[in-house]
């Protein structure tokens, strides 16, 4: 398949171009730095060196699926929601690309049933960066109202951290736990768990969350 990664050098993004192309894909990066890129994905790397938001729909509409890894700053965190309109605008009634949504935790439930952005709320120094996490949980309602643009959102586990890949645990809307008690995925397992789900689609117009065993 033709993938597109949104934010290719990032952790997320960089996980997942890397377990593409070991699955024999054509991969393309869609970075604003693309001498990052190819550092950090080879010099082989195919690259769309542009602004997100510089994107016309002639620049994507030959992908199979568009991965949208894109990360700010809290600042800018309201970009997350733009951005997401301007792919979901592109592509009313139609069936391809597949828009796949990196979104975060703070949507899911806790074990109390409670929403976790809740939660996060209360950590002493969430005014610095609470504000990913809410415009996060912004867009996902706003991809939940979209009826006819085919579209999956994948959420981590309270603990996003770089690392190797284990077999992905999924769920639907609660936080998964191990049985140690954590609430962890690792940049490697979540890689796995997209294309797990790019190659045998599961989760339609919908949103899953990805946990390590």
């Amino acid at each position: 398949m033709k993938i597109a990664i949104i934010g290719a050098t990032g952790m997320a993004g960089t996980a997942l171009y890397k377990e593409s192309v070991s699955r024999g894909h054509e991969v393309t990066a869609i970075v604003r730095h693309k001498d990052k890129a190819i550092s950090l994905l080879g010099d082989g790397a195919k690259v769309i060196d542009k602004d997100v938001f510089e994107l016309t729909k002639s620049d994507l509409e030959g992908f199979d699926v568009i991965v949208n890894a894109f990360a700010t700053a809290p600042a800018k965190a309201y970009l997350h929601l733009d951005l997401a309109a301007k792919l979901v605008s592109f592509f009313r009634e139609t069936e391809s690309p597949r828009l796949f949504f990196i979104l975060g935790a703070a949507s899911l439930l806790d074990h109390n049933g409670k929403l976790f952005l809740d939660t996060l709320k209360n950590v002493p120094d969430a005014a610095s960066w609470i504000s990913i996490p809410t415009e996060a949980y912004k867009t996902l309602n706003f991809l939940r109202s979209i009826e006819n643009v085919n579209w999956v959102g994948v959420s981590p586990s309270a603990d996003f951290i770089a690392g190797e890949a284990t077999v992905p645990v999924l769920g639907k809307d609660d936080l998964l736990i191990s049985s140690n008690g954590e609430s962890v995925v690792t940049s490697g397992t979540m890689a796995v768990a997209i294309m797990n789900e790019i190659e045998n689609p599961q989760f339609i117009c919908t949103r899953f969350t990805v946990g390590n065993q």
